[in-house]
């Protein structure tokens, strides 16, 4: 089923995508997608954690949104997803938000971490763990209010600009004097709603920065 890819990268690397476990905190507008992507390129071992089920407002947007999906948790609908697919051997998935009290139990034993959750705490908790023991991750910064996908630049934290999410995450992991590198899905567009206090979205945008953020951990893995 793979062969399209063997094609491209070759026996031994898909058998290092095989041999992968990849954790994805954040399974809506980005995380979703990145899931998909992971999916089908083969990763064999997947962990997916989002606490939250499909609700209408998500139809817009979200790869698991449908009508019929609606009122289900996100990771189970992904994961009867992935199981039809029948590419990767190992589906685990936690309905529950990832907390600095918790994180080890879903970092234990990863080999490559996602983030593609909304909250500031969780993304820092995330990027403090990857770091201090040397696990290869990316996390999606914001996604809401842009419309230019091409703007969708893979960075290091320190580089964003124009990104209120990627400011807010960069100030706490300077306070909490987190080294290591950083890198991170960030847009250089600049918000284009003003006032609402509902972040606006596309279908486009999110699954733009989902599909990069899983790119860079298959290019990780095979290089």
């Amino acid at each position: 089923m793979l062969s399209r890819l063997e094609l491209l990268l070759g026996k031994d690397n898909l058998d290092k995508l095989r041999n992968a476990k990849v954790l994805v905190v954040g399974c809506g507008g980005v995380g979703g997608y990145a899931v998909e992507v992971l999916a089908r390129s083969g990763i064999g071992s997947l962990v997916l954690v989002d606490p939250d089920v499909v609700e209408e407002t998500n139809i817009n947007r979200q790869i698991v949104a449908l009508k019929s999906t609606i009122g289900k948790y996100k990771v189970d609908v992904l994961k009867e997803r992935i199981e039809d697919m029948g590419l990767s051997s190992d589906v685990h998935v936690y309905r529950e938000y990832v907390k600095e009290e918790n994180i080890d139990k879903f970092i234990d034993g990863i080999d490559y971490v996602i983030d593609a959750c909304d909250m500031v705490s969780t993304k820092v908790s995330i990027m403090d763990r990857c770091c201090k023991n040397n696990i290869t991750f990316i996390s999606s910064m914001g996604t809401g209010n842009k419309m230019d996908p091409s703007m969708l630049e893979v960075v290091e934290l320190s580089k964003t600009s124009h990104d209120p999410l990627a400011k807010a995450v960069r100030k706490i992991v300077k306070e909490r004097n987190i080294n290591g590198k950083i890198m991170v899905v960030s847009s250089r567009e600049n918000s284009l709603v003003k006032g609402s206090t509902t972040i606006p979205s596309n279908s486009f945008v999110p699954a733009s920065a989902g599909i990069l953020c899983a790119s860079y951990i298959i290019n990780q893995i095979v290089r």
